[in-house]
């Protein structure tokens, strides 16, 4: 999987708009679309904005290696809303927990 399917498919396990993930991450819209779109792929500055994003810090290994270890907390988009065993969890449609407390602190801090 190429690094701009592997963000794509991070934003969308979070359930972010590409506007969200931007404010959230620090990547320019324009870029995010470009990379999304199949037009360029990411440099390294665009995937440390992503890594250090604590939010995103889960994906760091898979994003990097194509390997997880849940044990340490590095998993991929797919086991976000799934179980280790692979069984499908129920989606929220109300978030809450700690993501959405760090959605919240990142949203009260890029607005």
């Amino acid at each position: 999987m190429k690094m701009s399917q592997k963000i794509k498919a991070i934003r969308k396990a979070e359930g972010l708009t590409q506007i969200k993930f931007c404010k959230i991450s620090g990547i320019a819209l324009s870029s995010l679309k470009n990379y999304e779109g199949g037009h360029a792929e990411p440099g390294l500055q665009p995937i440390l904005q992503i890594t250090n994003t604590s939010l995103f810090e889960k994906y760091t290994m898979w994003l990097m290696t194509d390997k997880v270890a849940p044990a340490a907390e590095q998993i991929a988009p797919a086991l976000t809303h799934c179980g280790i065993d692979g069984g499908e969890a129920q989606k929220q449609t109300k978030k809450t927990g700690a993501d959405s407390d760090v959605r919240s602190s990142y949203y009260a801090k890029k607005t």
